[in-house]
């Protein structure tokens, strides 16, 4: 978490002096446009939730669900390619979290975890029924490349591929009221009151997906943006087998951007 925190000051030292510079370096910003560069910078959250596709048959209810505050800032430069400066490539670097805590009723939902209070204690693995609750907040340094587009003066249409590299993990949670068969569906019932898991280990680290968005002009150097990030692929490794589905970070990112 120190390490996070660290890495958040360092790129807020950044922009700082980033917006110092322009303030006393003008001439270099006026020699970048005229190259066809501009400069972004961006701070907001997301919300959204890592989740399998489609919802599985085990999970039959979800009893409630907390996005939390997950902040993202950001830093793009855009190479515009024509002169009108309708069409140009975008490269990014962005600091994120991603999270949510989930509460659901689950029937079969395969688990590995481990029970102290119960029928059953120590190691157990084998089909849930029962309640889960999910804590995840993982961090993530990602790098978009996208297609911009400039429908208007004001409104910027984004799209293309990211990629995102885990600093940090978080995968854990609680099992509470309801009984594990261990082994499989039909094997040998055991009541369990409350049982933890944690699979912060096992998440992958890296990540793919595609990014897609737009962004709004307010003012001369203000902007509102919101994107959407969809993962590609699952956050744990394919022979990860202690969640016997795939889960993918599916996310709304907004908020405002400084245009240089």
């Amino acid at each position: 978490m120190k390490t996070i925190k660290s890495i958040y000051l360092i790129v807020f030292l950044l922009v700082t002096g980033a917006v110092f510079a322009e303030n006393k370096k003008p001439g270099a910003l006026v020699r970048s446009t005229l190259k066809g560069l501009e400069y972004r910078i961006k701070a907001g959250v997301n919300i959204g939730g890592t989740s399998p596709l489609p919802l599985p048959a085990e999970i039959r209810e979800i009893n409630s669900y907390r996005p939390g505050a997950q902040l993202a800032i950001e830093g793009n430069i855009i190479k515009w390619f024509d002169r009108n400066r309708k069409w140009g490539g975008l490269f990014g670097i962005r600091l994120e979290n991603k999270g949510m805590k989930t509460d659901a009723r689950v029937k079969n939902y395969y688990m590995v975890m481990d029970s102290y209070d119960g029928e059953v204690l120590g190691h157990v693995e084998g089909n849930w029924t029962g309640n889960v609750k999910t804590n995840v907040k993982n961090s993530y340094i990602t790098l978009p490349f996208q297609v911009i587009y400039k429908v208007s003066p004001r409104w910027d249409l984004k799209f293309g591929p990211y990629i995102s590299i885990l600093t940090n993990g978080d995968f854990s949670g609680v099992a509470y009221d309801g009984y594990i068969r261990e082994g499989d569906p039909t094997g040998t019932k055991a009541n369990v009151t409350e049982a933890t898991y944690d699979f912060s280990d096992d998440l992958r680290k890296f990540q793919w997906g595609l990014d897609a968005g737009a962004e709004w002009r307010a003012y001369k150097h203000l902007s509102v943006y919101a994107d959407l990030t969809w993962g590609l692929n699952s956050i744990f490794p394919d022979d990860f087998k202690s969640i016997s589905f795939k889960m993918y970070n599916i996310y709304l990112n907004f908020g405002f951007g400084y245009i240089f």
